[in-house]
């Protein structure tokens, strides 16, 4: 082989050969770990580093959220180390204040040795279904730190030259609920490495260790120019945008994220300064997670059939500062990362809108919608059920958003589990599995919809925990697109709706008992667009597939149907009607004292505008422009402003893009029902 490298045709053999390698540990990882969570749900991930801890090949079917981490993960444990690693050798970690993502997902790595040295490391994060804490399944939405949430574990050594540490995991496994589960997903994991390194030492014979050290360097490198050409496209300039998460579980106060995007040339800054502080709360993310938001999001919308590896990182740089809830500082708690997580995607995505509008898309469902069912019984916990109920995606220029699946930002997480396995697993029935009908949010594209799962309680004893977002905060629409129906979770006793917690979306341990139904509601993606532009027959063909009703059709779309067929006359009436009917405002640029600490954005309006609108003092709305995702923010009545205007701090008009003067749109945040179409 040349000193110069790989020939283009020999450095994509080589390549394709390192991600198939992946995909045999993903196949390992399947046919051998004990946890449905993991071979049924497939919440785990595979990938391989070189020997500095950079992240060089993946399957497309792995989180983003598990492998983004390890360019910060493992270079941590390779310091760490430094020269005594060997063949033989398997490290432990899960520790978030050591790069990682929360204590559930363990991660394992392998280092892979050729001719004496250390070439490339094999890495599995594999979600286990318990690591002790407070709760069942251990992620709880009322944690205040990061004890309560299980065991931590540091970067460790657990084999030693293919020798066990037994008293570090007799301790581990002591710790947790169900250790025969959690042995086994580890036992799976180790299996997982000896597939690497048996594929990895097949590649250096045939390439040979220079080849593969000069191959690695090539391929970050040519992702990184591939990127950057990327961002190049990108007008220059600054982006800022701003959303928020309903709670952290222990206070109902709204968290607060801030992104502001610099685009120049061939490099990208995002800044995150001005979130929230971190939070006694789960929804708290490390510097590593918030790293991987931005490489996520910014890979979604430029370059998504790209390689993923470190090389795209490259050319972004992310300031986090300690301490906020985008790089929490110890002890906080990090159980909810996944929820921070998304929240972070949907405000780079309405960043980044407005450099790259036509990209743009409604958001997605936005959280993990972490479900937990513990079966107790005389001798502790028998079984733990836990899904992440998926959602709905959202509506584009081109399409509809897609129902029920996991988003861009996930990975290929099952989005539906089995109910035979679920039923053979645990003491429960899934009654109920359906499409949620209206919880798209309308559009020219509609939001795909979320889901409806019913879950009977079969067993005498048992707890119930939820760690949600967007149950508030609903996704939002694009391009005059409508808001999403936001996610909703309850028990039904009795034929009685129960709150399980004062907290929407953040539930502990809530006691269940035989008979109970569990009701998760899932959000639908955002619109796309006006919903009186979208074609009628589409609208019918909604309705006749059960995913809008015809009251909807109406009140959203302006479309009126007789006997399932378009009354087009009498809908291009009301659409008409609708039109002349909506009201826009004007733009106001205002500065207020006292506003200035306020979590939210404070939106202001003459009371008898707002009284026009039927809108009240406190309520939450979204204001927008015509183009471009909304801001959100809680209205406040203001007597000395002129009617028909609408005033905003002036950070509230960079963010929508937008000079003073300018017409808005404002409505109010859909609750648990229905969401209405953009009016005034």
């Amino acid at each position: 082989m040349s000193s110069r490298g790989m020939d283009p045709i020999t450095l994509e053999v080589f390549h394709e050969a390192l991600v198939s390698t992946v995909a045999e540990m993903r196949v390992t990882v399947l046919r051998t770990a004990f946890s449905s969570i993991i071979y049924e749900g497939q919440d785990f991930s595979c990938a391989l580093t070189d020997a500095s801890g950079r992240l060089v090949a993946l399957s497309r079917e792995d989180s983003p959220l598990h492998v983004g981490p390890l360019n910060l993960q493992v270079p941590a444990a390779v310091q760490k180390f430094a020269d005594s690693l060997a063949p033989g050798d398997i490290l432990l970690a899960n520790d978030p204040f050591t790069a990682g993502t929360h204590l559930n997902d363990v991660l394992v790595m392998s280092p892979i040795f050729g001719d004496g040295k250390l070439l490339l490391i094999a890495c599995i994060r594999a979600h286990w279904g318990d690591i002790g804490g407070m709760v069942p399944g251990s992620i709880s939405g009322r944690a205040t730190e990061i004890f309560q949430e299980g065991v931590r574990i540091p970067i460790i050594r657990v084999y030693e030259g293919g020798r066990p540490n037994d008293a570090a995991l007799e301790l581990l496994f002591a710790n947790v609920r169900q250790p025969r589960d959690r042995r086994g997903d580890f036992h799976a994991q180790l299996a997982t490495t000896k597939t690497a390194e048996d594929r990895v030492h097949a590649i250096i014979q045939r390439f040979g260790v220079d080849a593969v050290e000069n191959g690695v360097r090539q391929i970050l490198d040519r992702t990184e120019a591939r990127m950057r050409a990327q961002i190049k496209t990108l007008p220059a300039g600054e982006y800022p945008f701003e959303d928020y998460m309903d709670s952290d579980g222990n206070e109902p106060e709204p968290v607060r994220i801030r992104v502001r995007v610099i685009v120049r040339e061939t490099d990208l800054e995002v800044d995150f300064t001005g979130s929230s502080p971190q939070r006694q709360g789960p929804v708290n993310a490390s510097l590593a997670v918030a790293s991987t938001t931005v490489f996520v999001t910014l890979k979604a919308l430029l370059d998504p059939l790209g390689h993923i590896n470190e090389g795209a990182f490259r050319p972004v740089a992310v300031i986090a500062p300690p301490g906020t809830i985008v790089n929490a500082t110890y002890p906080a708690p990090m159980g909810g990362f996944t929820e921070i997580y998304r929240r972070l995607c949907g405000t780079l995505m309405g960043a980044l809108g407005r450099a790259a509008p036509a990209r743009l898309a409604g958001d997605t469902k936005g959280t993990a919608n972490h479900v937990y069912i513990s079966f107790l019984g005389e001798q502790g916990v028998r079984s733990i059920f836990y899904e992440y109920p998926a959602g709905g995606t959202g509506g584009f220029h081109e399409a509809d958003g897609s129902n029920a699946v996991r988003e861009w930002d996930t990975g290929d997480f099952h989005s539906i589990q089995s109910a035979e396995l679920i039923e053979h697993e645990h003491d429960c029935l899934v009654a109920c599995c359906e499409l949620r009908a209206d919880s798209g949010g309308p559009g020219r594209r509609r939001g795909g919809l979320g889901i409806r799962r019913v879950i009977s309680f079969e067993s005498d004893r048992g707890l119930f925990s939820v760690l949600s977002e967007r149950n508030i905060f609903s996704p939002y629409g694009v391009a005059g697109g409508a808001a999403a129906t936001p996610n909703r979770f309850y028990v039904e006793r009795d034929g009685v709706e129960i709150e399980p917690s004062p907290i929407p979306g953040k539930v502990t341990g809530f006691p269940l008992k035989r008979g109970d139904q569990v009701v998760m509601l899932t959000a639908g993606g955002g619109g796309y667009g006006d919903p009186l532009a979208r074609e009628p027959d589409a609208v019918a063909e909604d309705v006749a597939a059960g995913l809008v009703s015809e009251a909807a059709a109406r009140e959203r779309y302006g479309v009126v149907l007789r006997d399932s067929v378009v009354a087009a006359e009498k809908t291009a009436t009301l659409r008409e009607v609708a039109r002349a009917h909506r009201q826009t405002m004007t733009a106001h640029r205002w500065t207020a004292r006292g506003d200035e600490g306020a979590v939210v954005q404070v939106f202001r309006l003459h009371p008898r505008t707002a009284k026009a609108l039927d809108l009240t003092d406190g309520c939450l709305v979204e204001v927008a422009a015509a183009e471009g995702a909304p801001i959100r923010g809680r209205l406040s009545l203001a007597s000395k402003l002129a009617e028909g205007t609408l005033a905003m701090e002036p950070a509230a008009l960079c963010m929508l893009g937008i000079a003073n003067g300018a017409p808005l749109y404002i409505e109010p945040l859909p609750a648990g029902g229905t969401s209405a179409p953009r009016t005034g």
